[in-house]
């Protein structure tokens, strides 16, 4: 359950009011994860993936790199999950996003943090929800306003 916080790694999303400007995958693998429990029902994951976007209606296709990040279990049986990303795409643009999920939700939000070449000053923000987990693997679907 701890990696399949991973997914958390790419976007967060509260209600989606308008119609997203892009939508995408993105593809995960956990290269590390750990684990402090502090009592049996009370933990922290510090985790890190290897994430590759697949998208077909905005500029993150194929931008490949790296999502690190926490997750937070209380006593109450809930998990909350933040972090970033950082990623280049094939013309050696990069791009960096930050991402949270609240606890108990099914879906979190992300937002653009910075980016050199066509990801400079971008504000795109958007939601992300888990699709499969299975194992070490994550697929997470996103979606936002990409402008």
């Amino acid at each position: 359950a701890a990696l399949g916080l991973t997914a958390a790694a790419l976007c967060v999303a509260g209600p989606v009011l308008a119609k997203d400007s892009c939508t995408g995958y993105d593809v995960l693998v956990t290269s590390s994860a750990q684990t402090l429990e502090v009592s049996k029902e009370h933990s922290l994951t510090v985790f890190r993936s290897d994430s590759i976007l697949v998208s077909e209606d905005s500029i993150y296709h194929l931008a490949t790199g790296e999502c690190s990040g926490a997750a937070l279990a209380t006593p109450d049986g809930k998990v909350r999950v933040s972090g970033v990303c950082a990623r280049r795409d094939k013309a050696g643009d990069t791009q960096s996003i930050e991402f949270s999920q609240s606890p108990g939700a099914d879906k979190g939000t992300w937002r653009a943090t910075g980016g050199t070449g066509k990801f400079a000053g971008k504000r795109d923000s958007g939601w992300f929800q888990d699709v499969r987990i299975d194992g070490k693997m994550q697929v997470s679907k996103w979606g936002g306003n990409c402008n």
